[in-house]
Protein backbone atom coordinates (compact mmCIF):
# COMPACT_ATOMS: atom_id res chain seq x y z
CA UNK A 1 0.00 0.00 0.00
CA UNK A 2 2.90 2.30 0.76
CA UNK A 3 0.78 4.81 2.90
CA UNK A 4 2.87 6.12 5.54
CA UNK A 5 1.62 6.67 8.75
CA UNK A 6 2.58 9.17 11.70
CA UNK A 7 5.32 8.09 14.39
CA UNK A 8 4.00 8.14 18.04
CA UNK A 9 5.89 7.17 21.25
CA UNK A 10 5.96 4.09 22.85
CA UNK A 11 4.02 5.43 26.06
CA UNK A 12 1.15 6.15 23.54
CA UNK A 13 1.26 3.11 21.74
CA UNK A 14 0.92 1.57 25.37
CA UNK A 15 -2.01 3.68 26.31
CA UNK A 16 -3.39 2.47 22.75
CA UNK A 17 -3.31 -1.43 23.84
CA UNK A 18 -4.18 -0.49 27.30
CA UNK A 19 -7.38 1.47 26.25
CA UNK A 20 -8.33 -1.29 23.82
CA UNK A 21 -8.77 -3.62 26.95
CA UNK A 22 -10.67 -1.13 28.84
CA UNK A 23 -12.75 -0.77 25.51
CA UNK A 24 -13.49 -4.87 25.05
CA UNK A 25 -14.37 -4.67 28.58
CA UNK A 26 -17.24 -1.53 28.31
CA UNK A 27 -18.65 -2.66 25.17
CA UNK A 28 -19.14 -6.39 26.47
CA UNK A 29 -20.45 -5.41 29.63
CA UNK A 30 -22.84 -2.53 27.80
CA UNK A 31 -24.16 -4.50 24.68
CA UNK A 32 -23.08 -0.75 22.98
CA UNK A 33 -21.20 -2.23 20.09
CA UNK A 34 -23.80 -1.09 17.40
CA UNK A 35 -23.79 2.33 19.05
CA UNK A 36 -20.07 2.55 19.15
CA UNK A 37 -19.52 1.59 15.34
CA UNK A 38 -21.61 4.30 14.37
CA UNK A 39 -20.03 7.01 16.18
CA UNK A 40 -16.60 6.16 14.97
CA UNK A 41 -18.26 5.95 11.37
CA UNK A 42 -19.73 9.43 11.55
CA UNK A 43 -17.03 10.78 13.09
CA UNK A 44 -15.43 9.12 9.85
CA UNK A 45 -17.72 10.31 7.32
CA UNK A 46 -18.00 13.59 6.84
CA UNK A 47 -14.73 13.13 5.47
CA UNK A 48 -14.35 15.64 1.65
CA UNK A 49 -11.85 14.37 -0.47
CA UNK A 50 -11.90 17.94 -2.64
CA UNK A 51 -11.87 20.22 0.28
CA UNK A 52 -10.00 17.86 2.54
CA UNK A 53 -12.26 18.98 5.48
CA UNK A 54 -13.90 16.59 8.51
CA UNK A 55 -12.73 13.27 8.64
CA UNK A 56 -11.91 10.93 12.03
CA UNK A 57 -10.43 13.97 13.73
CA UNK A 58 -12.48 13.89 17.13
CA UNK A 59 -14.91 16.80 16.01
CA UNK A 60 -17.96 14.76 16.94
CA UNK A 61 -17.44 15.20 20.68
CA UNK A 62 -18.45 19.06 19.76
CA UNK A 63 -22.04 19.62 20.77
CA UNK A 64 -22.18 21.47 17.05
CA UNK A 65 -22.16 18.33 15.33
CA UNK A 66 -23.11 15.90 17.90
CA UNK A 67 -26.69 18.27 17.25
CA UNK A 68 -26.61 17.33 13.55
CA UNK A 69 -29.35 15.14 12.75
CA UNK A 70 -27.74 12.27 11.26
CA UNK A 71 -25.77 12.03 14.96
CA UNK A 72 -29.12 11.39 16.82
CA UNK A 73 -28.90 9.45 20.04
CA UNK A 74 -24.50 9.51 19.54
CA UNK A 75 -23.99 11.55 22.67
CA UNK A 76 -24.62 8.24 24.66
CA UNK A 77 -21.49 6.98 22.85
CA UNK A 78 -19.71 9.93 23.47
CA UNK A 79 -20.75 9.83 27.21
CA UNK A 80 -20.28 6.10 27.46
CA UNK A 81 -16.74 6.58 26.17
CA UNK A 82 -15.99 9.32 28.14
CA UNK A 83 -14.96 7.90 31.71
CA UNK A 84 -12.20 5.62 29.47
CA UNK A 85 -10.89 8.60 27.40
CA UNK A 86 -10.56 10.43 31.15
CA UNK A 87 -8.34 7.77 32.13
CA UNK A 88 -5.50 8.26 28.60
CA UNK A 89 -5.37 12.08 28.27
CA UNK A 90 -2.25 10.67 26.01
CA UNK A 91 -4.53 9.57 23.26
CA UNK A 92 -6.51 11.93 20.91
CA UNK A 93 -10.50 11.41 20.65
CA UNK A 94 -9.61 10.98 16.68
CA UNK A 95 -7.77 8.09 17.88
CA UNK A 96 -9.80 6.78 21.08
CA UNK A 97 -12.92 7.00 18.72
CA UNK A 98 -12.02 5.20 15.45
CA UNK A 99 -9.72 2.26 18.45
CA UNK A 100 -13.38 2.37 19.86
CA UNK A 101 -14.85 1.13 16.30
CA UNK A 102 -12.29 -1.13 15.41
CA UNK A 103 -12.95 -2.96 18.95
CA UNK A 104 -16.44 -2.77 18.39
CA UNK A 105 -16.27 -4.84 15.13
CA UNK A 106 -13.75 -7.18 16.75
CA UNK A 107 -16.00 -7.89 19.82
CA UNK A 108 -19.12 -9.23 17.96
CA UNK A 109 -17.26 -11.15 15.95
CA UNK A 110 -16.04 -9.39 13.28
CA UNK A 111 -13.02 -9.32 11.20
CA UNK A 112 -9.46 -8.08 12.68
CA UNK A 113 -9.26 -4.23 11.23
CA UNK A 114 -5.73 -2.80 11.62
CA UNK A 115 -5.11 0.06 13.60
CA UNK A 116 -2.30 2.99 13.07
CA UNK A 117 -2.21 5.73 16.09
CA UNK A 118 -1.24 9.30 14.88
CA UNK A 119 -4.47 11.22 14.46
CA UNK A 120 -5.01 14.68 15.86
CA UNK A 121 -7.77 16.42 17.22
CA UNK A 122 -9.35 19.02 15.17
CA UNK A 123 -11.54 21.96 16.36
CA UNK A 124 -13.59 23.05 13.76
CA UNK A 125 -16.66 20.81 12.84
CA UNK A 126 -17.97 19.94 9.58
CA UNK A 127 -20.95 21.12 7.95
CA UNK A 128 -23.84 19.07 7.90
CA UNK A 129 -25.38 16.52 5.60
CA UNK A 130 -21.98 14.72 4.39
CA UNK A 131 -23.63 11.97 6.18
CA UNK A 132 -25.73 8.68 4.24
CA UNK A 133 -29.62 9.39 4.43
CA UNK A 134 -31.49 6.01 4.53
CA UNK A 135 -33.87 7.04 2.37
CA UNK A 136 -32.28 8.03 -0.76
CA UNK A 137 -30.65 5.52 -3.27
CA UNK A 138 -27.73 4.51 -5.13
CA UNK A 139 -26.98 7.40 -6.53
CA UNK A 140 -27.18 9.38 -2.86
CA UNK A 141 -24.59 6.05 -2.09
CA UNK A 142 -22.70 7.00 -4.68
CA UNK A 143 -22.60 10.60 -4.42
CA UNK A 144 -21.78 10.32 -0.07
CA UNK A 145 -19.20 7.98 -0.25
CA UNK A 146 -18.13 9.27 -2.93
CA UNK A 147 -16.77 12.86 -1.18
CA UNK A 148 -14.79 10.41 1.34
CA UNK A 149 -13.21 8.88 -1.71
CA UNK A 150 -14.61 5.38 -1.21
CA UNK A 151 -15.83 3.06 -4.25
CA UNK A 152 -18.68 1.00 -4.96
CA UNK A 153 -17.08 -2.41 -3.29
CA UNK A 154 -16.83 -0.35 0.11
CA UNK A 155 -19.43 1.22 -0.01
CA UNK A 156 -21.57 -2.53 0.21
CA UNK A 157 -19.26 -4.17 2.00
CA UNK A 158 -19.75 -1.18 5.03
CA UNK A 159 -23.09 -1.46 4.57
CA UNK A 160 -22.77 -4.85 5.40
CA UNK A 161 -22.16 -3.50 8.93
CA UNK A 162 -25.80 -3.14 9.66
CA UNK A 163 -25.91 -6.95 10.64
CA UNK A 164 -24.79 -5.15 14.04
CA UNK A 165 -27.00 -3.02 15.80
CA UNK A 166 -30.98 -1.72 15.40
CA UNK A 167 -32.93 1.80 14.41
CA UNK A 168 -34.83 3.45 16.53
CA UNK A 169 -37.51 5.56 15.73
CA UNK A 170 -37.05 8.48 17.75
CA UNK A 171 -33.49 8.81 16.53
CA UNK A 172 -33.93 8.06 12.39
CA UNK A 173 -37.51 7.84 12.23
CA UNK A 174 -37.35 3.86 11.76
CA UNK A 175 -37.98 1.18 13.57
CA UNK A 176 -36.13 -2.53 13.83
CA UNK A 177 -33.07 -4.13 13.44
CA UNK A 178 -31.51 -5.74 9.70
CA UNK A 179 -31.01 -8.99 11.71
CA UNK A 180 -32.07 -12.09 14.17
CA UNK A 181 -28.66 -11.68 15.71
CA UNK A 182 -28.22 -7.63 15.89
CA UNK A 183 -24.99 -8.31 18.58
CA UNK A 184 -23.32 -10.80 16.71
CA UNK A 185 -20.92 -9.12 13.29
CA UNK A 186 -21.41 -11.82 10.42
CA UNK A 187 -22.63 -11.72 6.78
CA UNK A 188 -26.68 -12.11 7.70
CA UNK A 189 -27.26 -8.56 6.43
CA UNK A 190 -26.67 -9.92 2.96
CA UNK A 191 -28.73 -13.27 3.32
CA UNK A 192 -31.58 -10.91 5.09
CA UNK A 193 -31.76 -8.47 2.04
CA UNK A 194 -31.46 -11.34 -0.42
CA UNK A 195 -34.68 -13.39 1.09
CA UNK A 196 -36.84 -10.31 1.46
CA UNK A 197 -38.81 -8.29 4.08
CA UNK A 198 -39.57 -10.57 6.88
CA UNK A 199 -41.77 -9.38 9.85
CA UNK A 200 -39.79 -7.73 12.62
CA UNK A 201 -36.92 -6.70 10.33
CA UNK A 202 -35.75 -4.37 8.80
CA UNK A 203 -35.12 -2.66 5.09
CA UNK A 204 -34.61 0.81 4.29
CA UNK A 205 -34.50 2.59 1.06
CA UNK A 206 -30.72 3.00 1.34
CA UNK A 207 -30.65 -0.79 1.89
CA UNK A 208 -32.94 -1.60 -0.81
CA UNK A 209 -30.80 0.10 -3.09
CA UNK A 210 -28.02 -2.10 -3.10
CA UNK A 211 -30.48 -5.09 -4.87
CA UNK A 212 -31.99 -2.80 -6.91
CA UNK A 213 -28.04 -1.49 -8.74
CA UNK A 214 -26.51 -3.64 -11.25
CA UNK A 215 -22.97 -3.09 -9.86
CA UNK A 216 -23.73 -3.05 -5.80
CA UNK A 217 -26.11 -6.46 -6.65
CA UNK A 218 -23.65 -8.96 -7.51
CA UNK A 219 -21.38 -7.80 -4.70
CA UNK A 220 -24.39 -8.52 -2.36
CA UNK A 221 -24.73 -11.85 -3.62
CA UNK A 222 -21.13 -12.42 -3.25
CA UNK A 223 -21.01 -11.46 0.24
CA UNK A 224 -24.36 -13.67 1.46
CA UNK A 225 -22.39 -16.36 -0.37
CA UNK A 226 -18.78 -15.60 1.05
CA UNK A 227 -18.34 -14.69 4.62
CA UNK A 228 -14.70 -14.74 4.51
CA UNK A 229 -14.73 -12.79 1.19
CA UNK A 230 -17.51 -9.96 2.71
CA UNK A 231 -14.73 -10.10 6.11
CA UNK A 232 -11.98 -9.16 4.32
CA UNK A 233 -13.57 -6.55 2.14
CA UNK A 234 -15.08 -5.05 5.02
CA UNK A 235 -12.20 -4.64 6.82
CA UNK A 236 -10.17 -3.04 3.75
CA UNK A 237 -13.64 -0.87 3.45
CA UNK A 238 -13.15 0.23 7.35
CA UNK A 239 -9.44 0.66 7.42
CA UNK A 240 -9.45 3.03 4.83
CA UNK A 241 -12.99 4.89 6.37
CA UNK A 242 -10.74 5.46 9.54
CA UNK A 243 -7.96 6.82 8.00
CA UNK A 244 -9.58 9.45 5.95
CA UNK A 245 -7.68 12.55 5.63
Amino acid sequence: MGKSYPTVGEEYQKAVEKAKKKLRGLIAEKNCAPLILRLAWHSAGTYDVKTKTGGPFGTIKHPEELSHGANNGLVIAVRLLEPIKEQFPILSYADFYQLAGIVAVEVTGGPDIPFHPGRPDKSEPPPEGRLPDAKKGADHLRDIFGHMGLNDKDIVALSGAHTLGRCHKERSGFEGAWTANPLIFDNSYFKELLSGEKEGLIQLPSDKALLEDPFFRPLVEKYAEDEEAFFADYAEAHLKLSELG
